[in-house]
């Protein structure tokens, strides 16, 4: 029997220099329409709440 290949093995695999024109057209794409690059400062997180269960439990309901 024959393997099944999957969508993303028949992809060409793009270089790293299609990738970054890639990315900058859709940069360019993204502030054309009005969108804004925030840039935020090393060591920032995006966490807005530290409270709240810190352990995923997966396969068992979580206890109550």
């Amino acid at each position: 029997m024959a393997k099944k290949t999957s969508d993303a093995s028949k992809r060409k695999q793009s270089t790293p220099l299609e990738s970054r024109k890639s990315i900058e057209q859709q940069i360019e794409a993204f502030l054309s329409a009005g969108g804004e690059i925030e840039q935020v400062p090393k060591g920032v997180s995006g966490q807005t709440t530290t409270s709240g269960p810190k352990h995923i439990t997966l396969g068992k309901k979580p206890r109550t």
